[in-house]
Order: structure tokens, then sequence, then C-alpha cells
């Protein structure tokens, strides 16, 4: 090393040992010299320390890596690999980064977070299937991926070892491994062997696994699967094999743990009928399952977890029978366990309680005698050399027994479900290769260890050594590898510990020695062992204890207690016990106990050697193997399978004790690292080289230490090794490889802080430099400015001095006379002050006096007003309380009033009484008016009469008075005058107060009115208020309405795209499975021997890829794109009652025609009879017979003649249906057409009825007729006995025939009774349904009744009026629709008009010319083609026996490049004239034979080229083209919108191809997908090298130290590496693809959706890429990024493809890109990356941070309290939990309808195509 430097010095940072957290962190205060016994440290703190340094004992602190090399994901990355380094990585990682994955060399380190992470999907299996293990972040997916790899490319088999303690994850990581073998190699048939192998995974932990104080699904044995593959790499079978299950919890298990979970599980399930019969209930009430006092564990559902078990069995082809048996057994083994055995008195003897009702359930479930049982669980059998003894058990020996019975009836039951698992994962296919994953217990010391913790740490012993042996090995392969002197590393050998297990007279050999001895005892085998052993490096013993041992493993050291070690070494089961289940009547009991184990089993390979296998034999035999012999013998098989595999290591570390999410304990974390191998790793890659560099990478991050002569040299690798001789002087520091440079421990580091200083002094060079020259700039101007204000000032001083001298002299006048003036001021201030004090002194003391009289009286006052104010504050209180009780009763009766009211309200009797009600009222009041009219008329008469009577007695008075006034005139004419003027006196008084009176009403009145007017204003105002209201809210609901409405739309839009996708996968699915057909055609066809029955063509599916496609009915298959335009037009609801409608009356219409058919068959039938009948020999009949039987003989001819006028009708029928069903009518007159269908339907049944009645009398009259001729031939037999033999069957005949008539009349009877009775429900249906409508339209009415009653009069009138409105306006948009409708379809009937004309004159025409080709036979063809090339019109005329060759020429042999000069799409041009011309020769089968053939072709062109883009293309524009044509000339108006004159000449004449566009279509769409896989999978190798590899701009990338991982993966090839891709390349390649499809004439639409597809595929890789890779998570990837999407932005944009929103699916890479760039550090910096990364998840923003990387000094990380600010802003949004983009999307495709301007009789074809069979017409 360079003599200057010395890595103790100031600053550097240390690791210092620390009783609580294993390591501190420290900084140095003061350089350390050799020699000194003091180092001077500061903690993180501030605290300062001095920490003691004595070399041998302790010595010099562990040196900090850089923060650059701080959270690796490879550990031997760092540049200095020791322990506190390991720890610190690993727990930035955990902690900081939430990553629980960590590569260290080899071995992938596995940390349980005890929390679901989703990082386990089908997404994350995708992205790192076939990837390199070293480009992607730790994962168990990455190993996994690394071992299938290998497997396939080196043709070896591989092994995943997972270790680690109870409650780290071992399980859970074996679980992911496998399912991700079985996800990428899943099976290539239907085995569906991938879901099996997943589905003994649930099995095993139900009866394997249990909760234990450190783990709740702790494995309770180890376990190794085989998972096999073919040649192909596909799962063929699986094989497992089982190590040391821990039997002893069957019987006992520790506080706060449980039984195997299979026993909690049937408990929770007792309750389901299947397991009644089991006896069990609460696991509570059994001993084996309450030992450890807590039966449940939280947040697990036994009960759900038991369904999952049974699923699993039964996916494993378990039956239920055997289920069941397995259930039954598990449920013994509780009762066993409940039996209660007592002791008798004298000690040595014991009983079972009778009748106890757990032994009868368990001789029950296994069907063994319960007295014997019963005996021989207390008593054994001893048995001598001359006799047997029976022998009393003591209650303890009895318990032990039932116990160690238990033990063994679970161990078999276990290896008898392994054995069966195996059973149905095996295959009868060759095996290949296989990967094996071993999940195996880890190190394990307790408090107390035992035989299981001696067994496992032997395990453990092994695995280590085979561990160690491996890492040397890849060591020195690589050192090998790049021609590096190779130097012998010391790393720990454990082969002495393992000599002292396992080697002769180990301690296996003197406890199996001591097993056989008979009495045998620990404490001897403990004596043995210390006489043995005690010499030996590895074995201890303790002082304080005879009957244990210590033995020193490589992990730590552990004591084993030797009590149990025999009797667990035994495993001894009475044999007596044994026998009886072996004669149980259950079967597999039976079969469980049977001796079949005694005799070795040699299948194959794959023999499965299981550690708790027992043998139920005699424990005095001596060829009994005991279970330490078993588990060695089975460890060594393992050991040789796996070093006859290449391994792969995955250790799981436990984070803490607590089972506490993301918590890191580091002293427990030490503890296992130290047991697992992890630091041993370390250590022996430290030991060697082990900082290894590219020589690209060293001379990449490092050229900024070069001079400038060695930049200049070309070749890299002298540049470096010039620069290391220089910095480095040791040589052996260093050594230079073939491709890599490789360094001593802190070698790198060294670097890093040599390229850090030339940075730092190169900054300080800068900073320096421009801190001068702004130093000279600054003094410049301070100088300038400093004479300046020099010049002024000095000027300013002098006139200030002057002025000074003139003042003081002023100033001195001046005081003189202030000075008398102040003295005399002073004085009187004084003395007014002496005369305020005391005025105002006098005035405080009164004003306090007075105060204080105050505060009394108001004090007395508040008190008054108080007092008041509480008296009525509870007065008020009361009055409220009372009013509120009150209202309160009010309210629950008004509520009960109302709801009465409501019920009465909705009720119909309700509205009767009302209308009833007022029906009476209006007549009462008629009557009434009528009444009062009457006396009106009456009292108005009597009042004439009266007034006239009046008038004449008035008349008479004024004469009287008249003649009395002309008496006394004279004598009274005075009184008369004063009377007159007291009179008018009185008038003129009253007068004056009544215009008093006027004047003030005429006040009181005005002064209304002006009230009035105010409040009409003020009402106005209101009003305008409530208009402006009322406007805004019209603009708001029109705004709401328009966004619903864009809202539906869009909805509307989402659903017809999901329909789409949906229709599209099934298409896609489709053409998979037609594929998957046509390989196992190919397949059976090459094979020489064809098991199994072949199929014939009759049971063949009408879809494969070779069918004819038969016609079918234009009403069911129509074309997509047209069904989606016609249910646009017409709505859903239509389409679906007119296609309801049709499927009716179709099927009226086929069961009036099988009924017709009926008839007519019996009526054929009657008339035979009549025939045979007819020669036959029989007696004269009467006239009257001979009429009845013509009579009968013209009814059968009417009935026919009517049959036939039936069938005529039934045919018009069809017709109509058809029409109708074809036509898109408006639902009137759907209506009408089905009212007429109705009525001709009701006439045809009719009909039918009558006839049926006529045939019934014609078969009565014939079956009376055969009667009556029975009757004479029995007649005649009597005369005639010799004709007896002759006529005798005859008769026969006739009556079975008879018979058979009346059977049939009667069955026809019962059919129209059905008939009628079916009719008879449906119009009772009819009624109901009718009923409700009613009712509905009745309760509607109401509802509007209720709503205008509440509502104002006016309200009331405008709400009227505007229903009107309303109906009015639908009135006449429906007439609308029906006038457009009935339009539409009179310019459809006139054009059908047209056609059948044109076909008529066609005909005519081709008659004529038969008729002249006839009379003029010697015209031959060549004249007649002549004459019709004059005027071609679009039709090419073949040959049918041509058509092969059309087909070879067009579509098999053709290449793209022979038709690029010519009209794009030429191809299918040619075909449709070709289908023209057969559609207008009237030839249907040539139509469907061409397009048949033209699809077979295209799909068998295809399927050879499938990886070929341009062919793909070439026919996609092809078949999307034919598709255009048969729409563009299809003679549907929809599609002739755009046509020209011309070519609506060449529409199609007979035929509908509609059902051939659907195929099409189809076709269409199966290309397209195809051609889109063909195109990602070219530019997907390109993406990842160009969008965040290469460098588009030059030297901003930086390179940091790599790991083991990133140096030595499967795909290293001598360094050469896979060829790289620049973003260029991906451009060229775009642009290529799409020339291609330009020139081929693909629609613009198409070429954009799969640019967008495309687009969408590069921004899925990348950003997968970029979450699950630490080393692109910086600064610079990003600018790279941002500048590489910006370049496809402008592609897009140069190929005016930015609008086909390819665009926006770079959105996500986008944002990621300026994620990496923003600033990361405060709030607002928080706030903005939250409103700039929308189109990303939280998740995916969370995870870019974490992976964040500064790759130099200068960067910073980004803090934890940064990203939990981050999340809590992003909690509102409910993005899913997938963290990758699903690369496998497909959006859908849709083609819109591009027609053609070309003119088909202007084609021309060129003679390269070698069609000169071809015939232009």
């Amino acid at each position: 090393m360079a003599t200057n430097y010395y890595p103790y010095s100031k600053y550097t940072r240390v690791w210092i040992p620390d009783p609580d957290e294993v390591w501190k962190a420290a900084e140095i205060t003061k350089d350390f010299k050799e020699g000194d016994t003091i180092l001077h440290l500061k903690l993180e703190d501030e605290t300062p320390l001095e920490y003691a340094v004595n070399p041998p004992k302790t010595p010099l602190p562990f040196l900090r890596n850089p923060d650059i090399l701080v959270g690796e994901n490879d550990l031997t990355a760092l540049s200095y690999l020791h322990e506190p380094a390991v720890l610190h990585n690993l727990r930035v990682r955990f902690l900081e980064s939430n990553h629980i994955y960590t590569y260290c060399g080899i071995v992938l380190v596995a940390i349980n977070p005890y929390e679901q992470l989703h990082i386990y999907g089908e997404e994350v299996i995708d992205a790192y299937s076939g990837q390199n293990m070293g480009d992607m972040d730790p994962h168990i997916f990455a190993v996994a991926e690394e071992a299938y790899k290998q497997m396939a490319r080196d043709e070896r088999n591989q092994s995943i070892i997972v270790s680690g303690e109870s409650g780290a994850g071992k399980t859970v990581s074996a679980k992911y491994a496998m399912r991700y073998f079985a996800t990428v190699g899943g099976s290539a048939s239907d085995t569906n062997v991938e879901e099996k192998v997943m589905a003994s995974s649930p099995i095993m932990e139900a009866i394997g696994n249990a909760k234990t104080t450190r783990n709740d699904n702790s494995s309770r044995f180890g376990k190794y699967i085989q998972i096999g593959f073919s040649k192909h790499y596909h799962i063929i079978g699986a094989n497992m094999r089982t190590y040391l299950l821990e039997k002893s919890r069957v019987v006992f298990q520790a506080e706060d743990e449980r039984n195997y979970h299979i026993f909690y599980q049937l408990c929770a399930s007792s309750s389901l009928p299947e397991f009644k019969d089991l006896g069990l209930g609460s696991a509570e009430d059994f001993t084996y399952t309450s030992l450890g006092e807590n039966i449940f564990i939280e947040g697990v559902d036994d009960a759900e977890d038991f369904k999952k078990t049974r699923e699993a069995f039964t996916l494993l082809g378990v039956k239920e029978s055997s289920q069941s048996g397995i259930f039954k057994i598990m449920a013994s083994i509780l009762h066993l366990g409940n039996i209660e055995i007592c002791s008798e008195r004298d000690g040595d003897s014991c009983r079972i309680l009778k009748d106890d009702p757990h032994l009868k359930h368990f001789c029950r479930l296994l069907g063994v005698e319960q007295q014997q049982m019963e005996h021989w669980l207390c008593h054994r059998k001893l048995v001598t050399a001359s006799e047997t003894y029976v022998k009393t058990m003591s209650l303890k020996q009895a318990v032990n027994a039932r116990d160690a019975l238990s033990k063994h009836i679970y161990a078999r039951m276990f290896d008898w479900i392994v054995e069966h698992i195996n059973k149905s994962l095996q295959t009868s296919s060759k095996q290949h290769s296989f990967i094996g994953v071993l999940d195996i217990y880890g190190f394990e010391t307790f408090e107390v260890n035992s035989f299981e913790q001696f067994c496992i740490n032997y395990a453990n012993e092994k695995l280590q050594q085979q561990f160690n042996s491996h890492v040397f090995k890849l060591e020195q392969e690589e050192y090998m590898k790049e021609l590096i002197p190779w130097t012998l590393i010391d790393f720990y050998d454990n082969q002495p510990c393992i000599d002292l297990i396992e080697a002769k007279l180990g301690i296996l050999d003197l406890l199996d020695e001591e097993c056989k001895v008979p009495k045998g005892t620990d404490q001897n085998w403990a004596q043995k062992l210390y006489k043995q052993h005690n010499n030996s490096a590895h074995f201890q013993k303790p002082r304080m204890s005879n009957i244990s041992f210590i033995i020193i493993h490589f992990a730590d050291k552990v004591e084993y207690q030797c009590e149990g070690f025999l009797e667990k070494n035994r495993d001894t089961v009475y044999e007596e016990q044994i026998n009886i289940l072996k004669a149980s009547e259950v079967q597999l009991v039976a079969d469980l106990f049977h001796d079949k184990d005694a005799a070795p089993v040699s299948k194959s390979s794959r023999v499965n050697v299981r550690a708790a296998k027992t043998a139920p034999k005699a424990p005095n035999r001596e060829h009994k193997k005991t279970v330490g012999h078993q588990f060695r013998s089975s460890l060594h098989l393992l050991m040789d399978t796996l070093n006859a595999t290449t391994p792969h290591y995955v250790r799981c570390i436990k984070p803490n004790d607590l089972k506490e999410a993301f918590s890191f304990d580091s002293r427990r974390a030490v503890q296992q690292l130290r047991a697992c191998g992890v630091l041993e790793t370390i250590r022996i890659s430290a030991a060697g080289y082990p900082s290894r560099w590219t020589y690209p990478d060293f001379f990449s991050r490092y050229r900024v230490l070069m001079k400038k002569s060695d930049l200049s040299v070309a070749d890299k690798k002298v540049s470096c090794k010039n620069l290391l001789e220089t910095l480095i002087k040791e040589p052996d520091m260093f050594q230079f490889g073939k491709s890599k440079i490789f360094f001593r421990a802190g070698q790198v580091a060294y670097l890093e802080k040599l390229r850090a200083d030339k940075f730092r002094a190169a900054c300080i060079k800068i900073q320096k430099t421009v801190r001068g020259w702004l130093g000279r700039v600054r003094y410049r101007k301070i100088r300038k400015s400093a004479i300046l204000l020099q010049r002024f000032g000095r000027g300013y001083l002098a006139r200030r001095y002057a002025e000074y001298l003139r003042l003081t002299r002023a100033a001195i006048i001046c005081q003189k006379r202030y000075r008398m003036v102040r003295e005399r001021r002073a004085f009187l201030r004084v003395r007014r002050a002496v005369v305020t004090i005391q005025a105002y002194t006098r005035g405080m003391y009164t004003r306090r006096i007075f105060r204080e009289f105050m505060l009394h009286h108001k004090a007395m006052i508040i008190q008054k007003h108080v007092r008041g104010w509480l008296q009525r504050k509870k007065f008020r209180r009361a009055r409220n309380a009372a009013i509120i009780i009150q209202c309160a009763f009010r309210r629950v009766r008004a509520k009960r009033q109302l709801k009465h009211l409501k019920i009465d309200a909705k009720s119909a009797q309700h509205l009767k009484k009302l209308n009833t009600g007022m029906e009476n009222k209006i007549v009462q009041l008629q009557r009434k008016m009528d009444e009062q009219s009457k006396d009106y008329k009456q009292q108005n008469e009597q009042l004439v009469i009266v007034n006239t009577s009046l008038g004449t007695e008035v008349t008479k008075l004024q004469k009287e008075l008249e003649q009395i006034r002309s008496q006394k005139s004279d004598s009274g004419q005075v009184t008369s005058l004063q009377d007159e003027l007291e009179r008018l006196r009185a008038a003129l008084q009253e007068a004056y107060a009544q215009r008093k009176m006027m004047e003030e009403e005429h006040s009181t009145e005005k002064m209304g009115l002006e009230q009035r007017v105010v409040e009409l204003e003020k009402e106005n105002a209101m009003l305008k208020r409530e208009k402006e209201d009322m406007n805004q809210r019209i603009l708001l609901y029109s705004k709401s309405t328009e966004e619903g409405q864009n809202t539906r739309e869009s909805v509307l839009q989402s659903e017809l795209d999901a329909e789409r996708q949906r229709y599209q996968n099934l298409v896609k699915e489709y053409s998979r499975l037609e594929q998957r057909y046509d390989n196992l055609k190919e397949e059976m066809s090459l094979s020489k021997f064809q098991p199994g029955h072949r199929r014939n063509p009759s049971n063949q599916s009408s879809l494969e890829s070779d069918s004819n496609y038969p016609s079918i009915s234009t009403s069911e298959v129509g074309d997509t794109e047209d069904a989606i335009q016609q249910m646009e037009d017409m709505g859903i609801e239509k389409a679906a009652m007119d296609i309801s409608l049709f499927m009716k009356l179709q099927k009226r219409v086929r069961e009036l025609e099988q009924e017709r058919k009926r008839l007519q068959t019996h009526i054929d039938k009657m008339e035979e009879l009549n025939k045979r009948k007819g020669p036959e020999p029989r007696s004269p009949t009467t006239e009257q017979e001979n009429a009845d039987l013509a009579y009968n003989n013209l009814k059968r001819q009417e009935l026919e003649s009517e049959n036939k006028k039936l069938k005529n009708d039934l045919n018009e029928l069809r017709k109509t249906v058809a029409e109708k069903a074809s036509q898109n009518n408006s639902s009137n007159e759907l209506q009408d057409g089905y009212n007429v269908l109705l009525s001709q339907l009701k006439a045809a049944n009719e009909e039918l009825d009558a006839r049926k009645e006529e045939v019934l009398i014609l078969r009565t009259q014939i079956v009376s007729n055969a009667q009556q001729l029975e009757k004479n031939g029995h007649i005649e037999c009597t005369e005639m006995p010799e004709l007896n033999n002759s006529k005798e069957p005859i008769d026969k005949e006739e009556a079975m025939k008879a018979y058979q008539g009346l059977c049939e009349s009667k069955k026809l009877l019962e059919a129209q009774l059905q008939s009628q009775s079916r009719q008879h429900k449906d119009e009772l249906e009819a009624l109901h349904t009718q009923i409700e409508l009613l009712k509905d339209d009745i309760e509607k009415k109401q509802e509007m009744l209720n709503y205008t009653m509440s509502l104002s009069p006016e309200a009331q009138v405008e709400y009227s009026v505007q229903q009107e409105i309303t109906r009015l306006t639908n009135d006449n948009l429906d007439l609308k629709e029906l006038v457009e409708k009935l339009e539409k379809n009179e310019k459809k009937l006139k054009k059908q008009l047209r056609i059948y004309m044109k076909k008529v004159q066609e005909l005519e025409a081709l008659q004529a010319a038969a008729q002249a080709s006839r009379a003029k036979p010697q015209l031959s063809r060549q004249v007649t083609v002549q004459r019709k090339e004059k005027d071609f019109e679009g039709m090419l005329e073949y040959s049918k026996d041509d058509e092969a060759l059309l087909i070879k020429s067009l579509i098999t042999d053709i290449r793209p490049s022979v038709v690029s000069a010519t009209v794009p799409c030429l191809p299918a041009y040619i075909l449709f004239m070709c289908i023209r011309h057969a559609d207008y020769i009237n030839d249907d089968q040539k139509v469907e034979s061409l397009l048949t053939s033209t699809i077979n072709a295209i799909k068998k062109v295809l399927k050879k080229n499938n990886d070929d883009f341009e062919m793909t293309s070439f026919w996609l524009a092809n078949t999307s083209r034919l598709l255009h044509c048969l729409k563009q000339y299809s003679g549907d108006e929809a599609f002739m919108t755009q046509n020209s004159p011309k070519q609506n000449e060449h529409c199609l004449k007979n035929f509908d191809l509609a059902e051939y566009r659907q195929v099409l279509s189809d076709l269409s769409i199966q290309i397209y997908q195809q051609l889109v896989k063909v195109a990602e999978g070219i530019i997907q190798p390109m993406i990842v090298s160009a969008m965040l590899e290469s460098e588009s701009i030059p030297s901003l990338a930086a390179v940091k130290p790599t790991g083991y991982r990133n140096r030595s993966s499967s795909m290293d090839n001598d360094g050469t590496g896979p060829s790289s891709y620049t973003l260029d390349a991906l451009i060229r390649q775009l642009g290529q693809f799409h020339s291609i499809m330009g020139d081929h004439g693909l629609d613009p639409e198409i070429v954009g959706q799969v640019v967008r597809q495309l687009f969408h595929c590069i921004n899925a890789v990348t950003l997968n890429n970029l979450l699950l890779r630490k080393d692109v998570c910086s600064w610079s990837t990003g600018m790279q990024l941002r500048y590489n999407t910006s370049q496809m932005e402008e592609w897009l944009r140069a190929n005016n493809l930015y609008q086909s929103k390819a665009a926006a699916t770079l959105e996500a890479i986008i944002q990621a890109a300026q994620l990496l760039q923003v600033k990361k550090k405060t709030s607002q910096d928080a706030e903005a990356i939250c409103s700039l990364c929308t189109a990303l998840t939280t998740q995916q923003i969370v995870k870019i941070l974490n992976l964040y990387t500064p790759l130099n000094e200068f960067e910073e990380r980004v803090t934890v309290s940064f990203i939990r600010d981050i999340q809590s802003r992003l909690q509102e949004r409910n993005d899913p939990q997938q963290l990758l983009v699903d690369t496998k999307h497909i959006f859908p495709v849709l083609f819109p309808y591009t027609p053609s301007a070309l003119s088909l009789d202007s084609l021309h074809i060129p003679a390269s195509l070698g069609l000169d069979f071809i015939n232009r017409v």
C-alpha cells in the first residue's frame, strides 16, 4: 500500500463492540500511531470515548465501509468484510429499505419480515424468469431461476438447501421456490403435476407442523422434495423424503405450544355431519391437545385450514374412504390419550376404568377388540427361552406404553400419507433431471437439549461441512478460471466433530451398543462417553452433572441431557399391542402395521428413507435398527444426493423473538449468522481476494485517478495496470486476471478514498480559483467606493465645522436666555405640582369611600336580579320539560295516526272509498243546487206578487196623504217649515260626519296601498333572486347532466372495451387450443404406436383448423363489428327482445312442423293398413259399409290436400319469421309483426285441431271397421272350419294394429290435453303479469297523485303541463322513429325488388343465351372470353379442380417480396374477385370451399412462420382487407356509404357471407395477437439494455463495486457478456416494424394499436426492471431514461403516431425518471412527488425511493422519515397491491371498417404470380 496512507487516522469511522447492540459505530478524533495504547473515539451521539488497544486481547477495531457501499445487494461487494459490516448492511436493508433478501456470495440470506409482502405474484415470477441472477435484486425466485437455468444448461441436477431456526421462514421459502418451478416449468400435458406438488404443502403442514414458542407454524420434521423434469424441462413428477419426525410432540407439549395442526383441525370440524361418529369435541377436552394450555393461534382458522387439507387430499387422488380412515386414526389417537388408567393398591399393577367411553371410541374407530386392548394396555408379555410370562405393569409403565403406542400409530400414519403423496406425484415418464428443495431444521440449542436436538445438530454439522467444501471449491474455480495463483485458504473443518458423533466407537455407536444391553441405562451410557471421549477437543464433561455432556459444534457449545436418549433411540412399542392392531377389521389400520417394512425395498433411486420410521418388532430382536442408525443412514443418503447435485443455499434469519414486523434484534441475528455459516463464507472470501472488478468497470470508475498519458492508451488493461502499480505499492494486495482485477480486503475502500480525495482536491482548487476571482472583483469595487466616499466626506466635514463655529456663538446667547426661563418654569412647575397632588389626594380618598358605598349597593342589586333570574330559569326549565313531554307524546300519537293513514292511503279500497264518497257528495251537491234553484224561482215569483200589492197600497196612501195635506195646509205650514229646517241641519251634520269618515278611510286606504306597494316591491326582488337561483340551478343541472352523460359514455366505452377484451381472450384461447390440437395430431401421426382409441370425424370439434366451416344460420352468427354497430343503433333491450321473439317463433314453427310430420306418417300408416286389407279375402259388406269406406277415402284425400296447404302456410310463416328477424324494426313495428305472426299461428293451430278431430273420427271408424271385419271373419270361421288355420293370423295382426291405433289415439288425446293445459297455464301467467302491471301502474299513479296533492295549485298546474309536454315529446319521438324505420324498410324492399328484377333479367338472358348456344353450336369458348374481356366486370373465373393450385399460388407459396411492387393486399383482392364470380354463378359449394380453404391455408402459413414478423404482418393486412371487401360489397347500406356507383354494381348478388365475416374477424384477431407476440419477442431482449443500461448521454453513468453474483452468474461467458443494445437499435427496430406494416398496406389504425402495444411492453419491462434492480435506481439513470423516453416520443411524432395513445403508455417510466431526478429531502419535495407521480402506485413510489442509490459521495440517500412522509400522504389512494406491471396485458383490438377506393375492374394481376388458369370475366 502507499506509504502515506494509514487507515486509523482522524475522521476514520470504526466499529467497536457493544453488549447491547453487539457493534456500535464510532469515529476517530485523533490520529493513532503504532505503539499507542489508547484510541480516541467519538460515538454517534457525540460522546467521547477512550478505547484501550492491546493487540493480543483487544485489537484495533474494525473499519467501517464508505457510505456508498452501505445497503449493497451482495455482502461480498463490501470493501471491509467482517461481522459488524455484514450486520450493519443487513440492518440497513431490512429496516430502512424493507428488503428481506440479501446475497452473501453463493448464499441468499432471507430475513423473516413477519408481515405479508406482495413480492411473490405471477408478475414477479415473470420478471425473474430468464434473467441473470446478478442483474436483479436478491430474491428467492432469483435462486430458483439460477437452479432451473443451470439444470438446463449444465445437464446437472440441482439442490436448494433452505435452513434456519424455527420461525425463520424456511417452510415459506421452500414453498415459494416450488411455486416458481411449478409456474416456470409447468407440465406440458394436462396432468397438472405442478398443482399436485403445491397441494402437498397443506397436507404436510397439517400433519408435520405445530405451534412452538418461536413459531406458529414450525415444521417438526425435515423434508427433501425432488421435482422431476423431462428433457424439455417440464415438471413430470416429484418425490419427497422426510427426516426425524418429532413424535414426542404427539404426547407432550411445552407451555404455550400445540400438538400437530391436524388434531385441532379435526376438533374444529367435529360438528360436521360426516365427523359425528368420531366422538370429538373441543380440543380442550383431550389430553394430547391441551397440555400447552393454549389451543388457538391468532389469525388462524383451523376449520378453514381443514377444508384446504381435504381439498389437497382430493387433488392428490386420495379417495374419500381413505380420507375417512385417516381422520378416524387421528381421532383414535386423541381418544387413546384420554383413556384413564388407575393404579392398584399394590402399586405394581393397574387397570382401566370400566366402561371407559374413550376406550370404546378408540376400539370402534380402529376396528379392534376392546377386551384385548384393555388387557394389553395394562399387561405385557415376557418371552424366555423356555416359557412365556404375562406380567402386570405399573401405572407409570402403562402410561409410557400407551404414549409409545400413540407415537407409533402417528408415525406410521405419517409415513403412509407421505408414501401416498409420492405415489400420486410419480409418473411413468422418464425423468431427465431434477431439482431438490431441502427444508431442514437449523442449528438448535435450548435450556434442555435431548435426543432430537442432538440429531438436528448432527445433521447441521454434515451440511456445514458440505457447505464449506462447496464454497472453497467455488473460490478455487474462480481463481483458476482467471489464472490467479492459487494459495491455500485455511477454513474451519468440522470433520473431527462429525467423527466424534458417527465414527467407530463414536457417540452413536456407544448409544446403539448401550441399547443392546438388556439393562442399559442413560447413566451407564454417559459414563462410557466420559471414558471414551474425555480427551476429544470437541467433547466436554459438565462440572456439575454426571448425566449430561457437552459437544463443541461449529456454531456453539451445546449441553445435552442424557435422560431419555436410550428410550428415544430404541423407540420401543410392545408387540402384543401391535398384533391387536394388525388384526383390525379396518383394512387401512391393518395395512399400516404389517411387516412390509421389514424387508428392504429398493424400487429406484428415489427410495424414501425417513428418520422417523420405526419397526414394530419385539424389543429383544437383534436385527432391529435404532432411530440413530436409521437417521445416520438417511443422512448419508441425503449427503450423497447433495454432493451429486449443484447446491444453492438459502439461510433464513429470525430477526426477533417477539414476532414483530420489521423489528431487528442484533444479538439474535448475529447468533444465527454465526450458526448458519454466513460469516464463515465472509471469512473465506476475505481470506483471498474478495473484491473483484472487470477492467471496463474499473477504468470507468477510477479513470479520474489516471494521468492523461494513461487515458490515451487504447488498451484499458494496460491503463488499469499502470494505475494500480502507481497507487498500491504492495503487489500482494491485488492480482490481474483474464477479465477481472482481484483486490484484497480494504483495497477498494482505499481506492474509493483516493477517488474521493481527488474529487475533493479538484473541488478545492475550483473553489480557490473562483473565490480568488470573486475576492479581487469585490476589492476593486470597495476601493473605488472608498475613494469616492473619502472625497465627499472631507468636504462635508469642512462645511460642518464652519457651521459649528457660527452655531456656537448663537448657542451661548441662547443658553443665557434659556437658563433664566428654565429656572422660572421649574419653580412654577413645582408649585403647580404640589397643589395638584393635594387636590388629587383629597379626591382619591373621597372617591374611595364613594366606591365602597357603590360596591355594596351594586352587590345588592346583582343579588336581587340573580335570584330572580334563577327562579325564572327554574320555572322555564320545568315548563320546557313539560312541553317536550307533551310534544313527544303527541308526536308518538301522530306517528301512529300517520302510519295508519299511510296504510289506508296506499290501499286500493281506500281510493275506492274516497272516490265513492266524492261521487256521493257531488250528487248531493247537484241535488241541493237543483232544490235551491227551485226555491229561488218560487221566492222570486212571490216577491213580484208582494211588490205589486205593495205598489197599489202606496198609491192609495199617497192619494190619501195629498187629501189630508190639502185639508191642513194652512194651519201646519209654519210647523212644517221648522221641521224642515231641523231636518236640513241634521242632514248637514250627517254629511259633515260622512265626509270626515271618508277622509279617514281614504288616508287609511292610502297607507295600506303604500304598504302593499312596498311589500310587492320586496316580493318582486325576492322573485328576481329566486329566478336567478333557478337559472343557476338550471345551469348546474345542465352541467351535471353533461358530466353524467360524459361519465356514462366513458363507462359504456370501458364496458365495450372490456367486452372486446373478453371476446379476444376467448379467440386467443381458441387459437391456443387449436394449436395444441394440431401439435397432438402431429405427434399422433409421427408416433409408431398409438395407445387408446382414435377419434373419428363425427366427434371432432367443428372449430378445428381443417374444418369446412359448415353453413350456419345468419340469425345466430354475425360479424362482431356488425353486431356492435347494430346494438349501438337499436339499443340492447330492443335487440334482445327481437332475438327472443325470433327464437320463440322459430321454436313454435318447429313444433308445428313436427306435429304435421307425425300426422302425415300416421295417415300413411293407415293407408298402408287399408291397402294390405284390400286384397285379403273377406265377407261381402253391406252398402252402408261401402259408403262409409268411400267417405273415409274421400276424407283422407281431403286431409292430404289440407296438409299440403298447411305445409305451404308453415313455409310462408318461416319466411315471415326470417324476414322479421333480419330486419331492424322499431318496437311498434315489431309488435305489429308479432301480432300478425300470432294470428297466423293461431289460425294454424285451429286448423290443426280441426284436422286432429277428423283424424280421430277416421281412426275410430277404422277401428270399428276392423272389429266388424273381425266379427264377420269369426262367423265365416264357424261356417267354414276348414279355413280357420289360414285366417287366424290375419285376424290377430289386424287386432294388434287396431290396438296400436287405439294407443296412438290415446296418446294424441293426452298430447292435446297437455297442450291445452299448457295453454291454460300460459294464459294464467299472462293474466298474472297483466295484473302485476296494472298494480304497478296504480301504484305509480297513486304516487303521482300524492305528489300532486302535496304541491300548491300553481305548482300543480305547472307539473301537469310538464307531464303533458313530456308525454307529447315522447310520442313525437316514437312516431319519428317509426317513420324513419318505415322509410328504411321501404328502401330495403325497393333494393331487394331491384335485385330480384335484375336476377329475372339475368335468368332470361341466360336462357336466351343457352337457346342460342344450342341453336349455334359452332361458337367456341374463346370467342366468348374475348367478348367478356372487352367489358371486365371485376370477377375471376377458375375451375374447381384448380382451387388447390389457386390456394398454393396465392397463399402457401407466395412471399411478400413478390407482390411488393404491386397494389397492397393484392392476394385479398384476387380471392374476393374469385368469390364474386362464384356468387355470380350462384355456386354456394364453391364459395364455401374457397373461403374454408383460404382460412385454413392462412392458418397453416402462419403456423409455419410463427416467428416471422414480415409474413405475419403481410397476412394480417390481407386478412383484414378481405374482411373489408366482404363488408364493402355485401350490399348492406351501412357499408356502402363511401362506395362509388361502379363499386355498388360489384356487390354480391346471391349470398350473405356474414358468418364468414365473423370467422375472418376472429382470424384477424389471432393474427394480430401473433404479430404482437412476435414483435415483443424481438424487442424484449433489447428493452432493458437500450432503456436502462446503454449510455445515450456519454460519460453520465457511474459504476459501483459489484458483488459475487455480478461476477459469477450462470450466464457468464468469459467476460464477453451478452450483446448489448443501444436506444438507436431499438428505435431502428421499431421503425423497421412500422415500415413493414406500412408497405403491406395495413390500416393505420391497426398500426397505431400495434405500436401502442409495443410501447406498453417497453414501459412494463423497463419499469419492472427498475423496480427490481438497485443498481439502476440513481440520478444518472433517471437522466438517461428521461432522454430515452423523449427520443421515443420524437419517433412517434415523426411517424404521425402520437395520437395512437402510445405515448400515454410511457407515462409511468417518465414519472419514474422524474422521481429519480427530483429533490427528495423536505416536505415540499414530498408534496411535489405526490402530485407528480400519478401514474405510479404507492408501492412503486416507495420501492423506487427505497432502491435509490447514490453513485458518489456528493449525493445523499433518501431518509426513512421522508419515505414515511410519502407513505402517509399517499394513504388516501386506492392503488392496487400489485407492485409490477403486467407485461402480458393486451389491449383490446378494434378493426375499424376502412373501404377501398380501388375499383375491382382496374386491378392488374402480374404474371409472376403464375395465375394463368384464371380467366377474367
